[in-house]
Formats: C-alpha cells, sequence, structure tokens
C-alpha cells in the first residue's frame, strides 16, 4: 500500500496550490496550516531548495468522528497535501493515504473513516 497519492499537473507552482485548495473545499476540507518548506530550509539553514508547500488539510466532519473513535488520533492529523516542484522540474501534487497512516492503530470505527477520508483525497488528486 502507498502512503501517496500523487499527480504531475500543469499548472505552475501557486496555481497548483490555489487549485488543490479549491478541490479540497470542494470535499469539505479547510487548509488549517501552510508550510513553506523552500522559504524555512533557507531562514533556518541557508540551504536552497525548490518550492515545496506542505498544505495541513482538515475535514472537521471527519475530524470529529477520528477524535470521538480513538483520542490520541491527532498525532495523525490534519491530512498533508504537499506541492512542489519536483526534481525533474514539474509541478507535483501529493496526499497523504489515511488508510496507510492509520494502518498501525487498531480500531475498526477508525478503519472506515480512514476510508471515507481516503476516497475525498483521491478525488481531489484526481480532479487535479
Amino acid at each position: 500500500m502507498d502512503f501517496h497519492y500523487t499527480k504531475i499537473v500543469n499548472l505552475d507552482f501557486q496555481k497548483a496550490i490555489d487549485k488543490v485548495t479549491e478541490a479540497l473545499k470542494e470535499q469539505g476540507f479547510g487548509v488549517l496550516t501552510e508550510i513553506d518548506v523552500q522559504s524555512t530550509l533557507k531562514n533556518k539553514i541557508d540551504v536552497d531548495f525548490r518550492p515545496y508547500k506542505i498544505l495541513g488539510a482538515c475535514n472537521p466532519h471527519f475530524a470529529h468522528k477520528a477524535l470521538t473513535a480513538v483520542d490520541k488520533i491527532g498525532v495523525f492529523l490534519p491530512c498533508n497535501v504537499v506541492v512542489q516542484v519536483n526534481v525533474a522540474g514539474k509541478t507535483e501534487v501529493s496526499a497523504v493515504s489515511p488508510m496507510a497512516s492509520m494502518i498501525t492503530v487498531e480500531s475498526p470505527k477508525l478503519a472506515g473513516i480512514a476510508y471515507e477520508v481516503e476516497e475525498r483525497l483521491k478525488s481531489v488528486i484526481a480532479s487535479l
């Protein structure tokens, strides 16, 4: 089982971020956090890195269900979506596989929730 879903998109970096954000919204997710890896690496350790952002996406309905099922599941939240210019110079979007990341948690309730979230994230990637 892969830990991510990835697609190369024919968009520039910022337009890809905008499109991903809109696609997430259509699936009931909001972006809680946005980490600019390129800027952080430059500012903290003076390393030049390609454009790379991590979007922390959350669907409050599913987050509530997951937190109710397993109170420590917050260590896996929010669901990360990465937009980057890959080493080949292409804009690439990747979303975490909730099923893969939560496989170690033994909870039948959580498995169903993870499956539903995964289907929505797969739809986001497919829509790009």
